[in-house]
């Protein structure tokens, strides 16, 4: 709905953060005047934010530019991933972004959440602690949470400190190069045995990479590994 929309930009400039992207929206973007008109309306003078909203067909386009993603998640949920609640984990994301890398938040649809293979793109998740007989939260809600939990950790002390050198992390955008290479390389040799096992697997050697959080130097590495095993040996 463009009212969750709408209230998920308000919520969002409340605690300062302006950049919204959204993946297959419902409604067609751009809206007709009367959708527009009630997205307006619900955001409550969120402009800002809404004159900038960027669409796109899928997840992976939406984070490709991203060195961190933070994904959504419901407290029990049974994906290997480290999480966090939302309080423990904003100081360690701003002090990503104080040192230049881009972060984004990604949260799934409402009555489903984020995929297996969504889930297997983002470093780390969060779950927002609610009533477990009453856990479900709308957009705009979790939204508001996880702003407000942003905007309070601007005075606090992260208890995680990266040093990584003139290295940045990398993008998503050169996990996806160097991850689909090495599938169609195991695929070439045959590593998948079934079409079945494939999900599991792709998604596996998504979510290893991604705890790893390599820099874009050292997966540059791990690309020149790939060319020296798939060149021919001298003679």
């Amino acid at each position: 709905m463009v009212e969750n929309i709408g209230m998920t930009a308000r919520a969002m400039l409340n605690f300062g953060l302006t950049q919204l992207r959204l993946v297959r929206p419902r409604d067609a973007w751009p809206l007709s005047d009367w959708l527009r008109e009630r997205l307006y309306a619900a955001a409550s003078k969120a402009d800002d934010v809404l004159e900038h909203v960027t669409v796109f067909d899928n997840v992976k386009d939406a984070i490709a530019d991203m060195n961190y993603v933070l994904g959504t998640c419901p407290r029990h949920h049974d994906v290997m991933k480290r999480t966090y609640t939302p309080k423990a984990i904003m100081p360690h994301v701003r002090e990503r972004m104080g040192n230049k890398q881009k972060v984004a938040i990604l949260f799934g649809p409402e009555r489903n959440g984020l995929v297996n293979e969504e889930i297997a793109l983002t470093n780390d998740m969060v779950a927002i602690p609610t009533n477990p007989d009453f856990y479900s939260l709308n957009l705009a809600q979790a939204v508001l949470v996880m702003a407000y939990e942003w905007y309070q950790s601007s005075n606090t002390v992260a208890e995680m400190t990266f040093h990584m050198g003139k290295s940045t992390p990398a993008s998503k955008d050169d996990y996806h190069a160097f991850l689909s290479r090495l599938e169609q390389l195991l695929d070439e040799r045959g590593f998948y045995t079934s079409e079945e096992i494939r999900p599991t697997m792709r998604d596996n050697m998504y979510n290893a990479m991604q705890r790893a959080e390599l820099t874009d130097q050292e997966l540059r590495t791990w690309q020149g590994i790939l060319s020296a095993l798939v060149k021919p040996k001298k003679a």
